[in-house]
């Protein structure tokens, strides 16, 4: 069964999904969090953002990390929407989410990792100096 993002969010803000005054607000806080989850890597490399109702978790990701994405995105909206009252669950708050980008970011690299500096290509240039490794 696919669940829709926006419907799902509001569901844990305690928000009727037929009560649409603060959708414009979720929605822009969704995409806030999509937006942080494309910088760390995680869901489609051109990014991603929903209009209203009808995007699905399984447009942003299928793979084993859909929960933490849910999760994250969840934690994500209701700091921004509704912030915690006072500083320890303030702190909690963020405290959670470091965790999930953390955990995200970890299993991008030991699923998806590129070594950032690969071997030289060997140029076809016969006057081109060879490779020669600093010291």
């Amino acid at each position: 069964m696919e669940q829709s993002i926006l419907i799902s969010t509001k569901k844990i803000l305690g928000i009727a999904e037929d009560y649409t005054a603060f959708d414009l607000d979720i929605i822009t806080h969704i995409n806030t969090a999509f937006s942080t989850l494309t910088q760390l890597g995680v869901g489609p490399a051109t990014g991603f953002m929903i209009e209203d109702d009808t995007a699905v978790w399984d447009d942003f990701i299928s793979d084993d990390q859909y929960n933490s994405v849910k999760s994250y995105v969840f934690l994500r909206v209701r700091h921004l929407f509704d912030p915690p009252t006072t500083s320890y669950l303030i702190t909690a708050s963020e405290k959670q989410i470091e965790e999930l980008e953390w955990r995200l970011n970890v299993h991008r690299e030991e699923t998806e990792w590129v070594d950032p500096d690969p071997d030289p290509i060997p140029s076809d240039d016969p006057f081109a100096e060879p490779f020669r490794e600093v010291v």
